[in-house]
């Protein structure tokens, strides 16, 4: 079992950044990848960005990738994702998520999701 919990969303002015941290506990150690997914209202979840626990590989969409960077703390088993140059149609919530094999990409790579964080974006 693993528990993920998320914070940093918020409200920003389009231009600015924001950090999100999502904190694992529990079975960390079969944790193969950690995600971030979005979704905007009357839009499906879409992937963000992943990184592996190992910090081997990392995963950026188009949409985000120059923007955004994901980075990871193993001693305290959290993750980042900074947000950099938002744009009002980076507004959605966004979701931590812990995968457990490959695609990244796909949310059924995915057992444990967190709670989930606003992003507004203001223009």
């Amino acid at each position: 079992q693993v528990q993920l919990v998320e914070s940093g969303g918020g409200l920003v002015q389009a231009g600015g950044s924001l950090r999100l941290s999502c904190a694992a506990s529990g079975r960390t150690f079969s944790t193969y990848v950690m995600g971030w997914f979005r979704q905007a209202p009357g839009k499906e979840r879409e992937f963000v960005a992943a990184i592996t626990w190992s910090a081997t590989s990392t995963y950026y969409a188009d949409s985000v990738k120059g923007r955004f960077t994901r980075s990871r703390d193993n001693a305290k088993n959290t993750v980042y994702l900074q947000m950099n140059s938002l744009k009002p149609e980076d507004t959605a919530i966004y979701y931590c998520a812990s995968g457990s094999r490959p695609p990244v990409t796909r949310t059924t790579s995915y057992g444990y999701w967190a709670q989930g964080t606003q992003v507004t974006v203001s223009s």
